[in-house]
């Protein structure tokens, strides 16, 4: 497998990490992987109007985009900030948003404004913004600062959804309408009105474990190995890929095969030093005097013992029945009666 990435079907702007890269990222339990990617199915999947609508309640929509213009303006007595929000717009984004949703957004932000310095302009489509200071340098300062921080406020949408995308199923007849969401926020993107939560997924292995819990991490451990192999041509048997989604979950939290995680599944000490950090693991065992039963495939193989698996599984005893051992005059005896007649 080569760093290569792969294309979803229908959706030709959106990639995702395949490959080495990806296999990696799922064998170490990645947190922060590099393309987060949830597949919501819709409720109405065969509406291109429907799939347009719940997208719009999901991808995230910043006050920048929707405003026209932000310029700082002068008066004799004060200075305010004023922005034109393009309402266009926001009827092409198909967003159920007003001016009074901007500014109540606006309030809730971390700017820390109060509603006396936000206020609607009468009949016109702007909003306007004032400071609290006495001094020029300081209101001109404050304005600047305000214009650069209004811009990334979200209006609409999920504040950790950078982007969705609509997938078109173009093999079946209606054609399946669903979402693509490039960013993190399962929990949010499953309770958006629209969306079927059932049949959402995500290739997060840490916010699957988090969302829905250590089986469903799991299964998505063992379905994107299979979906990584499948798209690359091999096959692997899927008890393999089986035991080792099960060897990640079995503490019941996902632990991947790195030297933190692999600290927390194994106990023994020879089985620790046999992957990272060997005289690490050996002289702390020895300090803290730690004990090892020598029970598992690793520790036996370093000592040169049988491993337990297989035919070294049990151990066979033979029964001796109980032989009375001759004294030295009956075997004197039984060698003259075998000597021959002279």
């Amino acid at each position: 497998m080569t760093l290569k990435t792969f294309h979803f079907a229908g959706v030709a702007s959106m990639n995702i990490t395949q490959g080495v890269p990806r296999i990696v990222e799922i064998i170490n339990a990645t947190k922060t992987i590099s393309t987060p990617i949830i597949t919501a199915e819709l409720q109405e999947n065969s509406s291109m109007e429907y799939a347009r609508h719940v997208k719009s309640r999901i991808e995230k929509t910043t006050l920048g985009e929707l405003s026209s213009f932000i310029e700082v303006v002068c008066g004799p007595y004060s200075c305010h900030l004023a922005m034109g929000i393009d309402m266009s717009r926001i009827k092409v984004l198909g967003l159920h948003i007003n001016l009074e949703t901007i500014v109540a957004c606006i309030l809730k932000s971390r700017m820390r404004l109060k509603p006396a310095q936000v206020e609607i302009a009468a009949r016109t489509s702007r909003i306007i913004v004032r400071v609290e200071s006495s001094r020029t340098s300081t209101i001109n300062a404050e304005l600047a600062r305000l214009a650069l921080s209004l811009q990334n406020v979200v209006v609409a949408g999920l504040p950790n959804i950078a982007r969705a995308v609509i997938a078109v199923d173009d093999t079946r007849q209606p054609a399946i309408y669903k979402l693509c969401i490039e960013g993190y926020g399962l929990r949010e993107v499953i309770s958006t009105y629209g969306v079927v939560g059932e049949r959402t997924r995500s290739n997060n292995i840490c916010e699957i474990f988090q969302t829905l819990g250590i089986e469903a991490a799991r299964t998505i451990i063992m379905s994107e190995i299979t979906e990584v192999m499948e798209g690359h041509g091999m096959s692997v048997d899927w008890r393999h890929i089986m035991l080792l989604a099960s060897q990640m979950t079995a503490r019941g939290e996902v632990l991947g095969i790195t030297r933190h995680g692999l600290a927390k599944m194994r106990e023994s000490v020879f089985n620790l030093a046999s992957f990272e950090k060997t005289a690490d693991h050996l002289f702390d065992a020895a300090y803290y005097g730690q004990t090892d039963t020598i029970n598992g495939v690793s520790e036996r193989i370093i000592l040169g013992m049988p491993a337990g698996i297989g035919t070294g599984i049990f151990k066979l005893l033979h029964h001796h029945e109980d032989k009375q051992i001759p004294s030295i005059d009956q075997t004197i005896c039984i060698g003259l009666n075998l000597l021959p007649f002279t």
